[in-house]
């Protein structure tokens, strides 16, 4: 048989006492060829003879550490010709390739041969510590002989753990998946190399390492017990109780052990001192505190515990140390809830306008948790003044601050009252209120549809007045619109442009026939479209149009609104005849594209506040262009006073949410303001189905020499002038110079205004407008249409009698110049199947209210920094009615303002539905620094 004995500094000896094993051997396994070679090398082994253990020679075949490991690994422990010693050294080394398996090895360095070396050695621990143990025990007789056990089998282990763990590794090549080469430590470790740059420090520093890992040590668990005086509810002193920290040691698997002094043994003992040492280091108010003569237990003073669970147990978490609570024990904050019950009919059919002032009840509640509290709890918790509270045979831990401050509120409102539906939402917002947990808000009858808005107002039929079929959404919006109307509140349709408000209004009008008319306020470019929609869906709606130079005053006026459904005039003369107007008996006054009124103290707004009607409707694709301050503008419209004062708006809202993006404030002003907002977005699939895709993309465009220095010069012309300019006259110069930048951008003859050609020698002397016409060329070459938006009309006026001229077509160019009349016209020519394939339009004049679906190509010569107001003009074409996928691309200059401003707007879209900044204001607050690394002209701006 084949023996095998570990000699530490000679490594593995390998002897058979049968010689004709030997020679018979021809197995090509690894003790076939062990057996194969010549033994060249003797061993002295002992042997059992009647005097005692002789030391015997044989034959050997030596192996060095590397060699010995494979030969190990690779030796079947069930082989018949191994003997019971080779055997054991076989175990051996497979244990130690399970430790390297699990990653229980680390690194040191050892000096040999005048050099250092990398290797492997096993971690240590307590589980290892006992493996060793059993390996020595079960050492083989032959193997003790002359050397310790214990000493022989750690030399085994440490020579054999390196080529072992090394084998374990494969010694892959490390650079496979690097971009730079490995550390030569690494390499050294890996392959079994020297390491030329090793020093005693670094061997040191490898131990100390090591040494710090707690490898299987018990884990410390402080375990919080309830004080002996709170088993009765409201029988314990917060300011003098003491809850007991039990100190616990938790081996793996087990369950926590407490530590008495006098019957642990002394390294337990030792390990959990040390362990909660860390502990108190990690939190040091347990430094403080009482401790238990007979063990490790800390007693801990309440506002101690409150803390403890507050914030020590994060830092104690952070160490590793597991803090276990009472079992009764929760953490809640506290919350207020509101009860609303009301009628299931808000007001009758002959007397809507009472719905907004009509009376509910409600009630007020508190609760921690999924607990509401009753009034003697309240009283009870507020008087404790401690955040930990015993509560129904639990403890909860909750804000004693915030609890008092809730119940005193609700205190003073205790039991059932009655106030009417605005003043209670504008309840929700006002100052008191501002710091307290208002988190539910329920409601029964007609209240529930309007608060919760999960309760479906009641579906009304389609109007026998009305030419035209509902889609889904439409006839909710018409239900909505119904139900507000019934009960007096205003109301903001706020759907995507596109999506049909104006529908969804005539809708209304024709359900209701009521025997007041309507006035309607819009911009001037839209009143032709009002009059087009209501003729074509209600035939027999009594329109009447208030505007030009001829329209009627006096009795002739009132006598038209009195044989009129729906009176409409635009927003400067609602201004200008607003005596008049106020005069007139209205039954609803309807504002479209509302954002017109966003700044409350102009004219307009005023005047369309102060008009009495028993119902109001602003209809709006974007309440929100620029600042919150615009949605308070369109909502004070429609329900006066409700979302409270400017100043307090702007306290509540506007600065947490525009400043500081607080989600909280977010969440709030969503709350109160979706009773009164309906709003649908087209890309929804729910809404809409049938509605195409659209693609929208960035195009970017070179600079031309020429752009490229006026470009440079506009820049250091800026800079030159806000050096030392401050206030007004420097924001006066930055965007005056942004304008510039515009202009150059999008052509030398825009920013020189010197009536100069379009191109020279052939050549576009714009790199942008240059792009433009490839664009066009590909969508006049598919037979398809497109809207080119630029924001500048004089650069329209530029532009298209290039196009017409360069693509043989008319171009018309809308703009805020043009007619009513020519308006409709330029519209009902492009909308027709032989009308020109590409109108012109400016940003402001043509982007809302109008349908012009015959194009499905959008393009933004010059970028707006308002993505609403682009979003805006895109839905000219994006709206009910297309039948082809829209194309969008919004042209930007490569390296200059445009291209780093729709970069950093592209970062501001997730608030792009609420706030969207302040237009171009906010460039003008940047230091002089940011201005000029924002408006620097890149280095690929200029095309070759």
């Amino acid at each position: 048989m084949l023996h095998g004995l570990w000699t530490p500094g000679s490594g593995l000896m390998l002897w058979v006492e049968d010689r004709d094993l030997v020679a018979e051997e021809s197995a090509a396994d690894a003790v076939g060829r062990v057996l194969q070679r010549k033994f060249r090398h003797h061993v002295k082994v002992p042997m059992p003879a009647p005097s005692g253990p002789e030391l015997v020679e044989w034959p050997a075949v030596a192996l060095a550490p590397p060699d010995a490991a494979g030969f190990l690994l690779a030796v079947s422990p069930w082989d018949s010709r191994i003997a019971g010693d080779l055997r054991y050294l076989a175990h051996t080394v497979r244990g130690i390739e399970r430790w390297a398996r699990a990653g229980r090895v680390v690194p040191e360095t050892h000096r040999a041969e005048g050099t250092w070396w990398p290797r492997w050695r096993l971690l240590g621990g307590e589980r290892q510590r006992a493996w060793l143990t059993e390996l020595t025990v079960a050492m083989p007789p032959v193997q003790r002989h002359g050397s310790g056990a214990r000493s022989v089998l750690d030399d085994l282990v440490t020579e054999l753990t390196d080529p072992i763990t090394r084998h374990v590794l494969g010694n892959r090549p490390l650079d496979g998946r690097r971009s730079h080469p490995p550390h030569p430590f690494l390499a050294a470790l890996v392959h079994g190399d020297s390491y030329e740059e090793g020093t005693p420090q670094l061997s040191g520093s490898l131990d100390r390492w090591r040494d710090s890992l707690t490898v299987d040590e018990p884990e410390l668990v402080l375990r919080l017990l309830e004080p002996d005086d709170a088993d009765v509810e409201g029988d314990w002193d917060p300011d003098t109780a003491l809850w007991r920290l039990e100190v616990c040691l938790r081996p793996e698997g087990e369950a926590p052990v407490p530590i008495p002094l006098h019957h642990t043994d002394a390294s337990r003992l030792q390990i959990g001192v040390r362990k909660l040492t860390e502990a108190v280091s990690a939190y040091p108010r347990l430094q403080d505190v009482p401790s238990d003569p007979d063990s490790l237990d800390l007693f801990l003073p309440t506002a101690v515990v409150i803390d403890l669970v507050g914030h020590g147990a994060v830092a104690l978490k952070e160490k590793g140390i597991s803090l276990l609570l009472p079992r009764a024990w929760s953490v809640a904050s506290p919350s207020m809830r509101l009860r609303v019950s009301s009628p299931g009919t808000p007001a009758s059919a002959e007397n809507r306008s009472v719905g907004k002032d009509q009376l509910v009840q409600y009630d007020w509640e508190l609760a921690l948790g999924d607990t509401v509290l009753t009034a003697a709890e309240m009283t009870r918790l507020v008087n404790s003044k401690s955040d930990l509270v015993r509560l129904r045979g639990e403890w909860v831990r909750a804000d004693s601050e915030v609890l008092a401050r809730a119940a005193r509120y609700v205190t003073e409102r205790q039991g059932s009252g009655d106030r009417a539906i605005v003043d209670l939402i504008k309840d929700l917002i006002a100052d008191d209120l501002s710091r307290l947990p208002v988190d539910e808000v329920t409601a029964s009858g007609w209240a529930a549809a309007l608060l919760e808005g999960d309760v479906q107002p009641e579906q009304v039929p389609v109007p026998d007045r009305l030419d035209a079929i509902l889609r889904p959404y439409q006839q909710r919006g018409l239900d909505w619109l119904a139900f507000m109307s019934r009960l007096g509140l205003g109301a903001v349709l706020a759907d995507d442009m596109g999506l049909g408000k104006t529908l969804q209004l005539l809708a209304l009008l024709a359900h209701e026939n009521a025997p007041s008319p309507t006035l309607l306020v819009c911009p001037m470019s839209v009143v032709g479209n009002w009059q087009r929609e209501a003729a074509r869906f209600v035939p027999t709606l009594r329109v009447h149009v208030h505007h030009g130079p001829q329209r009627l005053t006096g009795e002739e006026l009132t006598a038209a609104v009195g044989a009129s459904d729906l009176v409409i005039t635009t927003y400067a003369l609602l201004a200008r005849d607003l005596a008049q107007l106020k005069e007139q008996q209205w039954r609803r006054v309807v504002l479209d594209e509302a954002q017109h009124i966003k700044n409350s103290k102009t004219s307009q707004a005023r005047a369309a506040r102060s008009i009495p009607a028993a119902h109001r409707v602003a209809l709006t694709g974007t309440p929100v262009e620029n600042r919150l301050d615009e949605l308070r503008s369109i909502l004070d419209f429609a329900n006066s006073g409700i979302l409270g004062s400017e100043a307090m708006f702007r306290k509540r809202f506007v600065v947490p949410i525009e400043r500081e993006q607080d989600e909280t404030a977010v969440a709030r002003l969503r709350a109160v303001t979706s009773p009164f907002v309906l709003r649908r977005v087209k890309t929804d699939p729910a809404v809409i189905a049938d509605l195409p895709d659209k693609f929208e993309m960035t195009v970017r465009a070179n600079l031309t020499a020429e752009q490229a220095a006026l470009y440079r010069a506009v820049v250091d012309d800026m800079m030159a002038q806000i050096k030392d300019k401050k206030g007004m006259k420097r924001k006066g110069a930055v965007l005056a110079a942004l304008t510039k930048l515009k202009q150059v951008c999008n052509h030398p003859a825009h920013f020189l205004r010197d009536g100069s050609a379009v191109t020279r020698r052939g050549q576009h002397r714009s790199g942008k407008l240059g792009l433009v016409e490839d664009i066009l060329d590909s969508v006049l070459a598919d037979g398809e249409k497109a809207l080119l938006f630029t924001q500048f009309r004089e650069f329209g006026d530029l532009v298209a009698p290039y196009l017409s001229e360069r693509f043989g077509t008319a171009v018309p160019f809308l703009h805020g110049g043009v007619t009513k009349q020519k308006r409709d016209d330029m519209v009902a020519a492009f909308q027709g199947d032989g009308g020109p394939p590409i109108m012109l339009l400016s940003l402001k004049a043509g982007g809302t209210g109008l349908n012009l679906t015959a194009a499905n190509h959008v393009v933004h010569l010059d970028r707006w920094w308002n993505p609403a107001v682009e979003n805006q003009a895109t839905d000219r074409a994006f709206r009910i009615g297309q039948r082809r996928d829209v194309q969008v691309r919004k042209l930007v200059c490569v390296g200059t303002l445009e291209e780093r401003i729709d970069a950093m707007i592209a970062t501001k879209q997730e608030l792009a539905d609420l706030a969207v900044g302040t237009g171009e204001n906010w460039v003008t607050e940047m230091s002089t620094e940011q201005l000029g690394e924002l408006l620097r002209l890149g280095d690929e701006a200029v095309g070759e």
